[in-house]
């Protein structure tokens, strides 16, 4: 007897839109059918024609633990992702401690082990003092090496050239960057800080995290990968000039890859005057101009995948004034939900979006039987009420900081529910009472 049917959706998979059933066990994904409805299975999930994709996976969380655990932690900002249809992530290392050793990521492993509701991954990161280390990553747990190229916390900042250099040149794993370039962002800063004190307004973020600040870093990141033959992913592109430095195609073959994340395409600079500190992040929301570059970027196929950069504050401290209010919000329970808005609006396809957020994040980091839907592989599957309204509220937000910046906010699209190595683990607004809990992704490297 199998274990689950999923009868009557329209599977949304590698590039095509299929009317079928899907038939689960031990787990996996047993056979994709036309007629599967007399197969005897312990438990029927009836799709009724809504639309079934791979469940997200999500390469940039900061689920805050260890060390900062009264934001947020593996175990609820897991939950509230796996609410939100991605049934996979993977965290960054500026926790306290960072990341910076083989032991500190082991232990990360062992933190998520039976406590992480979705599928789990951690990212090593690079400092000045730790090359000999980046050297060994483990290319079977350690998704990426992290590499600061701007402002960061603790001493995750690498600043030093040599260091930079040989990280490019040795890393056994993808470097994922963040690019922006701090000196430039200190002189705009100091700049206005002048003029305002610490009560600059939040209207002037994208300038002092400006487009050139950003520009910047990535082309010279972009530099060093093609002196090395570098794997670079560049993450949260904020600007339509950046886009120059990326080819267009399918991620397939590429060295030098590119992410954007779901806010930066959702706001824009105009935003500030009404959500203010809630969408401060590092780098910046921007343009109008910007935004549509990264739209348009996305259908060019010269942005790869999208992500949240999921980064919980306390709202107490987002209350603070420019400088004290940190930069980061909550993202994972809502982010497919504002990726579909764009489907709703003709921007994009529904196939675009599940390549974006699931294929291309398999493909690119070598993730071992998940991101598409196969008979083969495991059973991650999200499943969407495409017409059905959500409204976002303070109560049914499962971030442990307590707000989402889309508060108030009605998505024309809803998660039905959402099928975890093959068992139902969200279903009608609410997890299901069942223990249930990820497994740590593996790499066919």
């Amino acid at each position: 007897m199998h274990d689950l049917l999923v009868t009557d959706c329209k599977l949304v998979n590698e590039g095509a839109i299929t009317e079928c059933d899907i038939l689960i066990s031990n787990q996996r994904i047993q056979q994709i059918g036309a007629d599967l409805q007399n197969t005897e299975t312990k438990n029927v999930f009836e799709a009724k024609g809504r639309y079934v994709i791979p469940g997200m996976i999500d390469d940039q969380v900061h689920f805050r633990e260890p060390g900062l655990t009264y934001k947020g932690d593996i175990a609820t900002e897991s939950l509230a992702a796996i609410a939100g249809g991605i049934t996979s992530f993977m965290d960054m290392p500026n926790v306290k401690p960072p990341t910076l050793t083989l032991e500190l990521l082991d232990q990360k492993y062992a933190a998520a082990y039976q406590r992480a509701r979705a599928n789990y991954a951690f990212y090593m990161g690079a400092s000045n003092d730790n090359l000999e280390v980046l050297k060994n990553a483990p290319i079977d747990r350690a998704c990426g090496i992290k590499v600061f190229m701007g402002a960061s916390t603790g001493n995750m900042l690498v600043d030093n050239e040599d260091v930079l250099d040989a990280i490019f040149k040795h890393a056994p794993v993808p470097i994922i960057t963040h690019c922006e370039d701090s000196p430039l962002i200190n002189e705009n800063l100091k700049k206005y800080q002048q003029q305002y004190g610490d009560d600059i307004p939040i209207e002037l973020h994208p300038v002092i995290r400006s487009e050139e600040a950003c520009y910047r870093s990535s082309s010279k990141a972009v530099e060093l990968a093609k002196k090395h033959g570098t794997q670079l992913h560049i993450l949260h592109l904020t600007t339509a000039r950046e886009l120059e430095l990326f080819s267009q195609g399918p991620v397939q073959g590429k060295n030098i890859t590119a992410e954007v994340c779901v806010h930066h395409l959702f706001y824009n600079e105009k935003d500030y005057a009404d959500k203010g500190s809630l969408i401060k992040c590092n780098p910046a929301v921007k343009t109008q101009q910007d935004q549509q570059g990264l739209l348009k970027g996305v259908l060019e196929d010269r942005i790869d995948i999208i992500a949240t950069d999921h980064a919980p504050h306390t709202w107490e401290e987002k209350q603070g004034n420019y400088i004290k209010a940190p930069a980061g919000l909550p993202l994972v329970q809502h982010a497919l939900m504002s990726v579909l808005e764009h489907v709703h609006d003709g921007v994009f396809s529904i196939e675009k979006v599940v390549e974006k957020t699931s294929h291309n994040v398999a493909l690119r980091f070598e993730v071992a039987e998940r991101g598409f839907v196969r008979e083969g592989y495991f059973a991650d599957l999200t499943i969407i009420d495409f017409d059905k309204p959500y409204t976002v509220s303070k109560e049914n937000v499962l971030y442990k900081c307590g707000w989402s910046p889309f508060e108030g906010y009605q998505f024309r699209s809803s998660i039905a529910a959402t099928i975890l190595n093959g068992q139902v683990v969200y279903e009608n607004g609410a997890a299901i009472n069942d223990p249930f809990f990820g497994q740590q992704l593996a790499f066919d490297r």
